[in-house]
């Protein structure tokens, strides 16, 4: 199984809604210029709403239904123009993952998503490259804020080994890296939540990049691997069985979970 590798296409919604817009307003006799000077808008920013390179908003939409006379139907597009919760090529990802009973997750330089504070995410995702609109950013934060209630489902074993860099490394301000050093300990104390840190200092495969290891509850093995503009997940059983064993080589190189939150916890005081 390979799915959803990224794309650079914009998507599908942004480029429908763009060619209704452009075909309504052909049937009406209207011009891009007077559709551009009616909703307040330059003439490229409608036209690159008509090609789908840029999302259609709301004004526009409602002065075109207007001006158009399409009682309401372009209008009603809107509610498909809302941002997507998840980069396109993760959202298979997060399906598996909301149904996993078991999560291995390595990271060597970020605190992994489900543990991260909304400070820390809001800062991550608010500066993405190229930069996300301010509803796109809402709306990504608040789904990586919802994924933390699988945490509370103690039937799942979880278990995270992050990169000394990850908790080393302050994003955003001193108090937002220190409050989540500290939940990093106090989700590390619930008994299906495992938190160890690789030191610096040797090698080992997880300097290779990060990844992702889920057991679904038909016992299937799937790994996950994201890079800077794509994310494969993956049940090859030799593909699995590699990431699998390079995960153990990394347990053996992290401290054990008491000296991890000794660690963090060291940290934390010194900042």
């Amino acid at each position: 199984m390979t799915v959803m590798e990224g794309s650079s296409q914009p998507p599908m919604s942004w480029r429908y809604c763009g060619n209704q817009l452009k075909m309504w307003r052909t049937q009406a006799g209207v011009t891009r210029e007077e559709l551009a000077k009616e909703a307040n808008y330059e003439f490229e920013s409608i036209k690159s709403m008509e090609q789908g390179r840029r999302k259609p908003t709301l004004r526009v939409l409602e002065v075109a239904d207007q001006m158009f006379g399409a009682r309401g139907l372009l209008i009603a597009a809107n509610e498909y123009l809302k941002p997507e919760k998840f980069a396109s090529y993760s959202q298979d990802f997060m399906r598996y993952e909301a149904e996993a009973i078991v999560v291995n997750w390595f990271e060597a330089l970020v605190i992994p998503g489900l543990l991260q504070t909304e400070a820390y995410a809001r800062e991550l995702i608010g500066d993405h490259c190229p930069p996300l609109d301010d509803e796109t950013i809402e709306a990504r934060v608040a789904a990586r804020l919802e994924r933390h209630a699988l945490l509370e489902k103690q039937t799942r074993a979880f278990t995270f080994v992050i990169g000394e860099t990850g908790v080393r490394f302050p994003i955003g301000s001193k108090e937002t890296h220190v409050r989540q050093l500290q939940h990093l300990l106090h989700m590390g104390r619930r008994r299906n939540v495992t938190v160890q840190v690789v030191r610096f200092g040797g090698s080992h495969p997880g300097l290779l990049g990060p990844f992702v290891l889920l057991e679904t509850p038909d016992h299937e093995h799937l790994a996950y691997e994201e890079g800077q503009t794509t994310g494969v997940l993956y049940a090859d059983p030799a593909k699995v069985s590699v990431v699998t064993q390079r995960h153990a080589m990394i347990l053996r190189a992290a401290l054990s979970p008491d000296e991890s939150a000794k660690f963090i916890s060291e940290l934390a005081e010194e900042l």
